[in-house]
């Protein structure tokens, strides 16, 4: 039963199903709108709510970076497989205008990035790879940058026993 929920997670339509469900995305009114894993992008939208609003009426910074915390790995991990591990290690996110209005976010990779990892991580050492987007409002204003680093590592097999 476990692998079948591990299964059914790696489908576009059910993976954004429960990522939309998701009691903290819920809860701040974070929306995937597009899911395209195949295309390495994920879009997402979070429109400013009561929920979400900080002291002054504008984004809370907490939820402007919980939007788009997790999508570099769902990518990532949706793309290299079972073989490999897939952490964040850190993350900065640089306020640059308030956010008054629903906020966008378009995390993108590209097979070449994906191909370039597995090169690198052929000898099963771990690679750092650094990733900036930009979460910006309905004119296109920037509101915030976000800098995320993943650590990837390709997994050793498993000794064999005799």
């Amino acid at each position: 039963m476990k692998s079948f929920f591990k299964k059914i997670r790696t489908i576009p339509a059910v993976a954004k199903f429960m990522i939309n469900h998701y009691s903290p995305y819920r809860g701040a009114g974070i929306v995937i709108e597009t899911i395209a894993l195949e295309d390495y992008h994920i879009r997402v939208k979070m429109p400013l709510t009561r929920k979400n609003r900080n002291i002054v009426g504008t984004h809370f910074g907490g939820s402007l970076y919980s939007m788009v915390d997790p999508f570099y790995m769902l990518i990532l991990m949706h793309h290299l497989g079972h073989k490999y591990i897939v952490w964040d290690k850190s993350a900065t996110i640089h306020f640059i205008s308030p956010g008054r209005n629903t906020v966008y976010a378009d995390i993108q990779l590209s097979a070449n990035e994906i191909a370039e990892i597995k090169q690198l991580t052929e000898n099963h050492e771990p690679v750092l790879r650094h990733y900036t987007l930009n979460i910006v409002d309905d004119a296109g204003t920037r509101i915030a940058e976000v800098e995320k680093v993943l650590y990837i590592r390709r997994k050793k097999p498993k000794a064999t026993s005799k």
